[in-house]
């Protein structure tokens, strides 16, 4: 019986021991192989991550067409060069996932 994406918790432990900050720069030559996805800032990395490893057409289909997961275009690929940008990054073979640090907001005082 398989387990569910949502109760996998050994791959989920799994995955977010194998996520980094890496530099735009080093995962240039995977994004040139065309191997590199952008996740949204809305979508949590690590769950992505395992429905991917799930192979959940379902979800991975709802995220691609509400434009929240797809490869990494060639303008974003532009500005993070530019910008010297860290990305959050995991590996999930064939590809790999990235999404940008999610903003802080402004502590209230």
């Amino acid at each position: 019986m398989q387990t569910k994406p949502e109760n996998d918790t050994d791959l989920r432990l799994k995955v977010n021991r194998e996520t980094a900050r890496l530099p735009w720069t080093e995962l240039l030559k995977h994004f040139a192989a065309g191997t590199v996805v952008w996740v949204a800032n809305s979508l949590d990395l690590v769950d992505v991550a395992v429905r991917i490893s799930h192979d959940d057409k379902a979800n991975i289909a709802q995220w691609m067409n509400a434009g929240l997961l797809a490869k990494v275009s060639d303008e974003q690929a532009a500005a993070w060069l530019e910008t010297n940008a860290e990305l959050w990054a995991v590996v999930v073979s064939p590809f790999i996932l990235v999404q940008q640090e999610k903003a802080v907001p402004a502590s209230v005082h």
